[in-house]
């Protein structure tokens, strides 16, 4: 029996009974939830289910329209996913100032190796500023600019060409503001961020300043899920590199941004595999995921990492000189 998976997102106003009518709506079409996540922020509700429709006894056209006009009927947005409604994934690039990351996704769907399978296109670029326009239209890609000239976001016009654009996963490239619930509800588990520490030390802003400022030895970068605790949501890859003596904030930020765009680039192709699943809070590589993936350090420096000493085994004491 095929098992086909299928995602429904409930976002409104919290209304006593709203899980109970989507739940029976569900069982009367004989499709069993698998999964169930719900969350309350800021008088936001947003439930997130996944459900088993390969012996649903109904059409996906009929079911959508259900959902609809019960949505309608509790002033809840529903949306039904299907996982192989369309093989090509879609992918939105939210952008502000900084061109490394956007540049480097835009590149490699150019070049066939944003996806293993090739299935994957950016089809729109959006900006809460309009500085990296020349960048959208260098790979002919169209360019929202949905700020109000200080850089805060229209975040009802980012939903709104979210769904005209049909997009599977939103990418934060550099992208320089906080999502809200109301757009982190609609997308959870489809919005990744690459952030320029290794999390969760220096979250917020000016990372690499924060790491200066600490002194440490060791800076990095993270790649992970957005939720709606900024910087805390599940690390899916990271990278890590030296911070020499006198190294100001201008030449940590120039070792990690090659590195920002590399992590985000693999956590996208991640993604897109479906080679990762989150489980209590932590990113994992799927058993029979067919991915040659670096999540954390690269082999060399994991094999330089010493095994001993290591408590209760004890060091093994060279042997006694011989009287010769």
């Amino acid at each position: 029996m095929t098992r086909e998976l299928t995602e429904i997102t409930v976002v409104g106003g919290d209304k006593t009974g709203l899980i109970a009518r989507v739940t029976t709506l569900l069982f009367e079409r004989s499709i069993n939830i698998e999964d169930l996540d719900q969350a309350v922020r800021d008088g936001l509700f947003r439930m997130t289910m996944r459900v088993d429709a390969a012996e649903m006894d109904t059409s996906r056209e009929e079911l959508r329209r259900a959902l609809a006009d019960l949505g309608r009927e509790l002033d809840v947005d529903i949306q039904v996913r299907f996982p192989n409604d369309r093989e090509s994934r879609r992918i939105a690039l939210l952008v502000t100032k900084e061109s490394h990351a956007p540049e480097t996704l835009l590149e490699a769907e150019r070049n066939g190796e944003l996806a293993e399978d090739g299935e994957a296109e950016i089809p729109v670029v959006i900006g809460n500023r309009g500085d990296l326009r020349d960048l959208a239209e260098r790979y002919d890609k169209p360019f929202y600019d949905v700020g109000d000239g200080n850089g805060s976001p229209d975040e009802d016009r980012i939903l709104d060409l979210l769904a005209e654009y049909d997009v599977d996963l939103v990418v934060l490239a550099r992208y320089m503001r906080i999502l809200g619930p109301n757009v982190v509800f609609r997308y959870e588990g489809r919005i990744l961020n690459i952030h320029p520490s290794l999390l969760p030390a220096f979250p917020g802003a000016q990372a690499y300043r924060q790491a200066k400022e600490a002194g440490v030895r060791v800076a990095g970068v993270t790649a992970h899920y957005v939720t709606t605790d900024l910087d805390q949501g599940p690390v899916v890859t990271q990278r890590a590199f030296d911070v020499p003596d006198g190294a100001s904030v201008a030449d940590i930020k120039a070792r990690g941004q090659p590195l920002e765009a590399e992590a985000l680039l693999e956590a996208v192709r991640l993604h897109l595999a479906d080679a990762v699943s989150v489980h209590k809070g932590r990113v994992r590589l799927r058993e029979d995921a067919d991915v040659d993936a670096q999540l954390g350090l690269p082999t060399s420096a994991r094999e330089a990492n010493p095994d001993s000493p290591v408590d209760g085994e004890p060091l093994q004491s060279p042997p006694a000189p011989s009287d010769d």
